[in-house]
C-alpha cells in the first residue's frame, strides 16, 4: 500500500502512466520549471512516456515520493518527495510544480504536508528544506516556515549531485 498525503487543494500520491501528459505539457517540457532542479526538458511524447516509466519505478522504490494532483482537475501538476536523513531527520527531495501552478500556495501546501508527515506521523526530530540562493521562491517559502540557515554554498547530496 502506498502512502497518499491530501492538502486542501492538491493530492500527492503515486503516478500512473497516463500522466505522462499532463507532466510533459505542464512539467517536463518547461525550461523555467527545470532551471534550479538537476534535469533536463522532455523534448517530446515519445521521451515524455518512458520519462513517466521511469518515474513510477523511482516512486515504487521511494516510499515518500508523489506526484503532485490539483484536486479540482485532477491534473497532474509536478512532484514533490522527502527522504529519510542522518540524526533523525527527514529532508525534502524537491517540490516542482508546472509555472502555471506556482504563485498559488499550492508550494505551501505541499511543503506543509510534507512537514506534518516527518515530524507527526513518522516522529524525525527535524525536518531540513535545502534551496539555492538564486531561486526566490524557493527561498521565500522557506522564510515563510521559519527556516534556519544551517549551512551555505554547495553540498554534495547521495546522488553526487551538488546543491
Amino acid at each position: 500500500m502506498h502512502l497518499t498525503l491530501e492538502t486542501e487543494r492538491l493530492i500527492l500520491a503515486k503516478g500512473k502512466f497516463e500522466d505522462w501528459k499532463d507532466m510533459y505539457e505542464n512539467v517536463w517540457s518547461q525550461k523555467e520549471t527545470a532551471e534550479y532542479l538537476f534535469w533536463e526538458i522532455t523534448e517530446n511524447e515519445e521521451d515524455a512516456k518512458e520519462r513517466m516509466r521511469r518515474t513510477i519505478a523511482f516512486q515504487a522504490a521511494h516510499p515518500y515520493a508523489w506526484i503532485v494532483y490539483e484536486k479540482k482537475s485532477g491534473t497532474a501538476i509536478g512532484y514533490a518527495g522527502m527522504e529519510e536523513a542522518e540524526n533523525n531527520a527527514y529532508r525534502e527531495t524537491g517540490i516542482c510544480l508546472g509555472r502555471k501552478y506556482i504563485r498559488l500556495g499550492y508550494g505551501r501546501e505541499i511543503l506543509s504536508a510534507l512537514i506534518d508527515l516527518a515530524l507527526n506521523r513518522l516522529h524525525a526530530g527535524n525536518f531540513i528544506y535545502a534551496c539555492r540562493a538564486e531561486n526566490t521562491a524557493s527561498t521565500a517559502l522557506c522564510r515563510s516556515f521559519g527556516f534556519r540557515l544551517v549551512s551555505s554554498g554547495e553540498t554534495e547530496w547521495p546522488d553526487g549531485n551538488r546543491y
